[in-house]
């Protein structure tokens, strides 16, 4: 079986005014420690990237967070939509790759993180969310969409891959 990490929207643009109230780094951490065990173990990290009004953004905020480590193997794709799916090639990419799971991480849990976790279930992979590894501006959201929503934790992915 192979895994594919979707990093969603870790991007200056949301986070750079927010990062000590939303935890940014604890996220960070787990998303890291993840995509390092996939890497090393053959498997697929992929950054998605928001772009939708980058006309309305200074530049500078449209890259991926510092706290993100970017490999030179890691895939990167942009988006226009919440959905990472929708008008993209992230389907055709992750059959290529052979993905049979999906683990999806990133920023924000109550919409473009949980519209690609539903994209992905729609198009019949196996779907998880990253426990530890999404943010929200909502207190609460996160909570409800761990309750409501299939979870692996970073332990199980080594065991996975080991």
């Amino acid at each position: 079986m192979k895994i594919g990490l979707l990093i969603v929207d870790m991007q200056e643009v949301f986070l750079h005014n927010q990062k000590n109230e939303l935890n940014v780094a604890g996220a960070c951490e787990h998303i890291n420690h993840v995509a390092d065990l996939l890497r090393s173990n053959n498997h697929c990290v992929i950054h998605v990237q928001d772009i939708e009004g980058a006309d309305d953004h200074n530049p500078e905020l449209l890259p991926i967070i510092p706290e993100i480590e970017v490999n030179e193997t890691d895939i990167r794709i942009t988006k226009e939509e919440s959905n990472a799916f929708w008008n993209t090639d992230l389907e055709q990419i992750l059959i290529k790759q052979q993905i049979s799971l999906v683990i999806v991480a990133g920023f924000a849990a109550e919409q473009c993180v949980l519209f690609t976790y539903n994209g992905a279930k729609e198009r019949g992979f196996k779907t998880v969310l990253l426990q530890n590894g999404i943010l929200s501006t909502h207190g609460d959201v996160i909570a409800s969409t761990y309750r409501d929503r299939n979870l692996v934790s970073y332990p199980v992915i080594e065991f996975m891959v080991s």
